[in-house]
């Protein structure tokens, strides 16, 4: 079972949906949320925060390091900033925020074919899929980078 919270950020322009991985730790795990746009004066702290794409998620490190240590009793060195986003214990529920909508946008024409065309249909996402997951690559995001 997995938890999923909305946190907004900083600058109150925009909103984000976070992923909390088999429910090991707590909404207050993730302490601050920038976009880019309010990211471009925060200090970044390697300690407490991870950045990808412009964003910067700040962790309440304590708080994770005794949840993750407590109940799955992981070493607490090794838990950081970045193990946190990348094992999938607190990141964002899609590959990037707002990926939801743009994924409705982009995929509309295809979606027509599936009734005309199920053949072409299949063809045709399953390619979409991919440039699209390797353009996020390219654009940097770091769950894309992982898959």
């Amino acid at each position: 079972m997995c938890q999923e919270i909305r946190k907004t950020c900083h600058c109150g322009r925009k909103d984000a949906q976070f992923h909390l991985r088999d429910n090991v730790l707590s909404p207050e795990v993730i302490e601050n949320l920038y976009c880019p746009a309010c990211s471009a004066g925060v200090d970044l702290n390697p300690d407490t925060m991870i950045t990808d794409n412009g964003w910067i998620i700040e962790y309440d490190m304590d708080l994770a390091r005794f949840l993750l240590s407590s109940k799955l009793l992981l070493d607490r060195k090794q838990i950081r900033p970045g193990f946190l986003f990348d094992t999938g214990y607190a990141c964002w529920l899609e590959m990037y925020p707002g990926e939801k909508e743009d994924i409705l946008a982009e995929r509309a024409e295809i979606m027509k074919l599936q009734q005309r065309d199920p053949r072409q249909y299949l063809q045709e996402i399953s390619r979409w899929n991919i440039e699209r997951v390797e353009r996020l690559k390219e654009e940097g995001w770091r769950k894309a980078r992982a898959a």
